[in-house]
């Protein structure tokens, strides 16, 4: 048996090693899926069996005795019932070496964060890219290399103020702390930037846009904050005052005051549309001979909802509600004034 110690050998070496000693490991499928399970660990304060086996598609059954493979093994793991695994503080096993094709995967990720986050994230992000690298084999950092250069992503709109180059940043950290934040806020409605103290929940990218979901102690209520119209943020050190429900479960409640719209679109329109149509609350459709019936639930139909319409309207009909047929007749009699 191979005497070295953990620290003297590759990750994947030395799990080899002691592998080869354990009953039942037969195949390299198992192999692989144990070593996988001691990085997820690693990953995470606590991890859930539920959790291990909906990521590798295998029973519950199965999961316990790779965790018992595993402590035979010599990994010290902690298990409570109800709450996870967990591995003993301050054990430590050699670096992780990627492949060349885990470490590609990153450079979509990094130019997506150079684009898609703001300058501080970025920043940090550009800094563990870096360390990232220098475990690569020098083959596989010409790979890397040659991907970067060939790769561009270009944002379609600004989607972070650039005045407020830390905002993701902060939020980040005051979800993890449960510190709440001070914006300034424009508001789509508001005449001028509004000063809100919030307790962010969830951060989420919808339609090319991020988005903060936040109770906000102003209006007593959760709401969604866009980040390119945040104008100023600043850290608290004020704790939380309520425990929040998850993001997702915040996104699916409905406000009572959304309205049922729905509209017939030519086919030959329809396709077009389900680029943007999401954004404006579209629900479901229902495809009939010559047109598309869409339905959607918004907030808005006087302004954002109508307007959109609009842009097709020589080739649909709306269907309800009348209020926002007026609405729509309206803007086209503006219009034509405008044309005079």
């Amino acid at each position: 048996m191979n005497t070295k110690r953990p620290f003297d050998l590759g990750l994947k070496s030395y799990l080899w090693t002691i592998g080869r000693n354990l009953m039942g490991m037969d195949t390299v499928k198992r192999f692989d899926r144990i070593v996988a399970i001691l990085i997820q660990l690693q990953s995470k304060r606590i991890v859930k069996a539920q959790e291990l086996s909906d990521r590798f598609e295998v029973s519950l059954r199965t999961i316990y005795r790779d965790i018992r493979t595993l402590e035979a093994a010599g990994v010290p793991i902690a298990s409570e019932a109800g709450v996870g695994y967990s591995i003993m503080e301050g054990y430590r096993l050699p670096p992780v070496m990627f492949t060349k094709e885990e470490a590609g995967s990153f450079v979509a990720a990094e130019k997506l964060m150079q684009n898609f986050t703001d300058k501080s994230l970025g920043g940090h992000y550009e800094s563990a890219m870096i360390k990232l690298k220098s475990v690569l084999r020098g083959s596989e950092k010409d790979w890397v290399e040659t991907l970067e250069n060939q790769i561009r992503i270009f944002p379609s709109q600004e989607i972070f103020n650039e005045k407020v180059p830390n905002a993701l940043e902060i939020l980040f950290e005051s979800m993890a702390e449960k510190t709440q934040v001070l914006l300034t806020y424009e508001a789509i409605e508001a005449e001028k930037p509004g000063n809100r103290k919030i307790e962010p929940v969830g951060i989420f990218n919808e339609n090319n846009f991020w988005y903060v979901m936040a109770y906000c102690h102003l209006r007593k209520a959760y709401r969604q904050f866009r980040a390119d119209r945040i104008q100023r943020i600043s850290r608290t050190t004020e704790r939380f005052q309520l425990v929040h429900p998850p993001l997702e479960a915040l996104r699916r409640e409905e406000p009572s005051e959304k309205t049922r719209v729905k509209i017939l679109v030519d086919k030959k329109i329809s396709k077009f549309l389900r680029g943007s149509r999401k954004s404006y609350g579209f629900v479901e459709e229902r495809k009939l001979q010559h047109d598309v019936e869409m339905t959607f639930l918004i907030e808005d139909t006087q302004n954002h909802f109508a307007r959109w319409y609009l842009m097709f309207g020589d080739y649909a009909k709306i269907l309800e509600p009348a209020s926002l047929k007026t609405r729509v007749l309206e803007l086209l009699d503006a219009q034509k004034k405008q044309l005079a």
